[in-house]
């Protein structure tokens, strides 16, 4: 059974994919141990390249919205 999510808990959905995706993304190989083989989402990718830098800046600041 699905239902629709309100503004606040889509925004909180978004927010943990963001961070998620930053984590991953920013992860280095570490040298001479394992390949640079990180899986991030190319979906969230595309989402955040079409993001304004405005609501990218909330989302990244999320733990400070009140």
């Amino acid at each position: 059974m699905s239902r629709k999510l309100n503004g606040d808990q889509r925004y909180a959905r978004r927010a943990g994919e963001l961070s998620t995706f930053v984590r991953q993304y920013g992860r280095k190989a570490q040298k001479n141990r394992e390949p640079n083989d990180r899986r991030y989402s190319r979906k969230t990718e595309v989402w955040i390249r079409r993001m304004s830098p405005e609501k990218l800046d909330l989302l990244l600041r999320e733990d400070e919205r009140d």
